[in-house]
Order: C-alpha cells, then sequence, then structure tokens
C-alpha cells in the first residue's frame, strides 16, 4: 500500500511538473512557430509550418531600424542595472550595517514606493522629463526606470547586507579601514550572488518596460523594443504584420533567455542565500 501511494505521489509530481513546463514553454513554442508565417498561414493551426517565412527575421532589420531599437534598449537597461546596483550597493551598506533614527520608517518608505502603480506617477514623471529637457532621449528612460528598479535593489542588497557577519566589518575597522573601503571592498565580493540576481531582475524589468518608453519617446530612433514592437505596422493601417511582431518578439526574448541561462546558478544561490541567517 505504501509503495503504491509513494508511487502515486511521484506520478503526480512528474505529470505536475509536465504540465507546468508545457504551460511555461508554449507560448515561447508559438510565438516562434507564428514568426515563420506569412498572410493567410497565420490562421492555420499546425505544429510547424510547411514553408517557413525565415525572411521575416531579415525583415524586421529591414523594413525599419529595429537594430537601433535593440541597441536603445541595451544601453538604457545596461545603464539603470549599473547605476541601481551602485546607489543600491551604497544605501544598503547605511540601510544594513548602521543604526540611526528613522531607519525602519526608510526602508518601509522605500517598500512603499516600488509599489505604486507606473500610471499614478506618469504625469508628474513627464513633466520632470520636460523640465530637464530630456523628452525623446535615452537619458528620459534611464531617469524613469530607476523609480521602479531603485527601490527594489534597496530593500533586496539590504537583507543581504545586514546577513553578513559583523566580525568582517569590526576586523576592517581595526585595521583602520573607512566605511566606504568596507562597504566597496569588503562587503561587496561577498555580494556578487545578490548583484547578479537583483541585476538580472532589474534588466528584465527595464528591457520589457512600455509605458514610460511609449510615453517619453517620440521619433523611431530614440524607441525601445517593446514600443517598436507594438507600433509595427503592414502595409496599410488595417494590416498587423503578425509574422514579422513574432518574430521581433523571439529576436528580444533570446537574449533575456540567455542571461538566466549563463547566469543561473548565480541567480539560484542569491535568492537563497539571504533565506538563512547566520
Amino acid at each position: 500500500m505504501r509503495k503504491a501511494l509513494r508511487w502515486l505521489g511521484r506520478a503526480t509530481f512528474g505529470l505536475l511538473v509536465v504540465v507546468i513546463t508545457l504551460y511555461t514553454l508554449f507560448p515561447f513554442y508559438w510565438a516562434v512557430v507564428s514568426s515563420l508565417k506569412q498572410g493567410s498561414a497565420l490562421f492555420e493551426v499546425e505544429a510547424w509550418p510547411r514553408n517557413p517565412a525565415w525572411q521575416n527575421y531579415v525583415l524586421v532589420f529591414t523594413e525599419q531600424p529595429f537594430g537601433r531599437n535593440l541597441f536603445n534598449s541595451v544601453v538604457v537597461a545596461s545603464t539603470v542595472v549599473l547605476i541601481s546596483l551602485f546607489l543600491a550597493v551604497t544605501a544598503a551598506f547605511a540601510l544594513g550595517r548602521i543604526r540611526f533614527f528613522g531607519r525602519t520608517p526608510l526602508m518601509l518608505m522605500i517598500l512603499a514606493v516600488s509599489m505604486f502603480p507606473q500610471i499614478a506617477v506618469l504625469s508628474g514623471m513627464f513633466e520632470l522629463v520636460r523640465w530637464l529637457g530630456l523628452y525623446n532621449t535615452l537619458p528620459a528612460l534611464t531617469l524613469s526606470y530607476l523609480l521602479f528598479t531603485l527601490p527594489f535593489t534597496v530593500w533586496v542588497l539590504t537583507t543581504f547586507m545586514r546577513e553578513l557577519p559583523k566580525e568582517l566589518e569590526e576586523a576592517a575597522v581595526m585595521d583602520g579601514a573607512s566605511p566606504w573601503v568596507i562597504c566597496m571592498h569588503v562587503f561587496l565580493p561577498l555580494l556578487k550572488p545578490a548583484l547578479v540576481t537583483t541585476g538580472l531582475l532589474a534588466f528584465i524589468a527595464a528591457w520589457n518596460e512600455f509605458l514610460f518608453a511609449l510615453t517619453f519617446t517620440l521619433s523611431q530612433e530614440a524607441r525601445t523594443v517593446p514600443v517598436a514592437i507594438a507600433l509595427m505596422s503592414g502595409a496599410s493601417q488595417y494590416e498587423l504584420p503578425w509574422g514579422l511582431i513574432m518574430a521581433a518578439s523571439v529576436i528580444v526574448t533570446v537574449p533575456l533567455i540567455v542571461l538566466v541561462l549563463i547566469f543561473q546558478r548565480r541567480i539560484v544561490s542569491g535568492l537563497t542565500a539571504g533565506a538563512v541567517k547566520g
């Protein structure tokens, strides 16, 4: 009886894993299939196109400046990650290692800011971007993206910073190290898993952001890939080039998958490092 129940439990677990895997991978699979179709073939249901339209991946770059849009997304997302991590590490050191009045309310305020919906701050950010003269530029996107990446990175890195051994800090102080040296030369190397995890999550958030990118950019040369894909048009205003849209979606998804696969181990260690105290 026990063996039967054990076998049933394993079979149920295996079936659940298969269902979750199919549920997760099917949208990407269908995007790849749709990206290889043109015209009426898009409305045919088949496991793989009979005549794959590989030229869709070429047309994405030749019919519009999609390469420029990719470059914009890489520049903006990378800049946002670097600025967020630098500011978050210094803020996390102060919030996690230094006791001062109002630290807890400040942490709660940072958490509250990260919960604000983008639409709630859109008008204020638009006026700020116009006042700074950054409208239709990449710095406008960098500035606005920090609004949702910085609170998240500060909160997560503060949790990791609190778990670092106090003996390391005391030994560094005895050697005459300044707070800056302790933060950058003692603690920073120990935060690599956390930096990879938060940095990758911030990169994905900045890479996929749509609302700010749509609002703060006007020309095709300044747009990022989510906006460029959303505004793709066909030969007429009544036509949507679904094949090109799916091809562009696959192109911008592959780099994220590659990044996750490369840093998979560091991501797992970064997610679990702050879960156990001591």
